[in-house]
């Protein structure tokens, strides 16, 4: 697969560039997995050149799950670069974490016209490290908000636990519900210790042209399904210039990924090993499959009718 790779030192972003071999004028940044380069993200990237749009890929780092600090100013850049190689339409498309780190670049980059959020929250989450600490796989920083802006990190809902409690209620909370990872406690004991601030909240009413939130209520990594009708809300109470389409599902689990780019992943087993991550799968698999299946028409249909606009 051709590819072009950035670095931030050198181009004031990381990620790659994985050019569409059709000919377009659409790109959409895509966020998805661990590293721009891993399998997740890769797939992704298949899938949206299905869609006949080139792709940037980015992330914090060459691998790096953790966000903390993360500069909105590198998506700046990125979309200069775009621009500057013949892209006038730009998507940006996240799931989970960076399903609302799309939210935020969107609401200050005016030059994105398609949000996709999968599992988005509508509020800045603080920052967490995956460098092991302890050994444990996740922790938050200290009081670090998720995203930054010209060396400012922007107001976030700090986290109900500090290291190694937070680690160690993930693990609890996992074990109880039966599920491979599990935190949706933690954001809701977060809220109620903290209730949210309006400069905490995303602003979704400055993000122009189309956005697609979708989740599922059996959720296991936080409520997004409830976060998703606190922007439908927000939005019926504010003047704005996008178009907001909701989908929420009773059953998806967190992976609420377009079939087919599971299925690139993993061409045999993509149900399994998401029965193996939560139990929701396991319980409704038919559901989940469906929820996929429907997300996935419903994301074609909508990227080629901004590509047409």
């Amino acid at each position: 697969m051709k590819k072009i790779r950035f670095e931030p030192e050198r181009n004031g972003f990381h990620g790659v560039f994985y050019p569409c071999r059709k000919d377009t004028d659409s790109a959409i940044i895509l966020m998805l997995g661990d590293s721009s380069e891993d399998l997740m993200a890769k797939c992704g990237v298949k899938w949206l050149h299905d869609q006949g749009v080139h792709v940037l890929a980015m992330s914090p780092a060459e691998k790096d799950y953790g966000h903390h600090e993360y500069p909105l100013e590198r998506f700046e850049e990125a979309i200069r670069w775009l621009h500057l190689h013949g892209c006038t339409k730009i998507g940006i498309a996240g799931a989970s974490t960076t399903g609302m780190l799309a939210l935020c670049a969107a609401s200050f980059f005016d030059d994105i016209t398609l949000t996709i959020a999968l599992t988005p929250c509508d509020f800045v989450m603080e920052g967490f490290y995956r460098d092991g600490k302890d050994g444990a796989k996740e922790r938050p920083g200290d009081f670090e908000s998720s995203v930054s802006y010209r060396g400012k990190g922007l107001p976030f809902l700090p986290y109900a636990y500090r290291h190694p409690d937070y680690w160690n209620m993930i693990q609890k909370e996992s074990k109880e519900t039966g599920n491979m990872i599990a935190s949706r406690n933690l954001f809701d004991e977060s809220e109620k210790r903290h209730p949210l601030k309006e400069e905490e909240m995303i602003q979704i009413e400055k993000i122009k042209g189309k956005i697609i939130c979708i989740g599922a209520e059996d959720d296991a990594l936080w409520d997004t399904c409830r976060y998703i009708r606190r922007m439908e809300q927000r939005l019926s109470e504010r003047p704005h210039e996008s178009s907001f389409e909701a989908y929420t599902y009773e059953h998806g689990t967190h992976f609420v990924f377009p079939q087919a780019l599971l299925t690139k992943a993993l061409p045999v087993g993509s149900r399994l090993f998401i029965s193996m991550m939560f139990k929701a799968a396991k319980e409704y698999p038919k559901e989940c499959l469906e929820t996929r299946k429907d997300i996935d028409k419903t994301l074609r249909k909508a990227i080629s009718e901004w590509k047409a606009e």
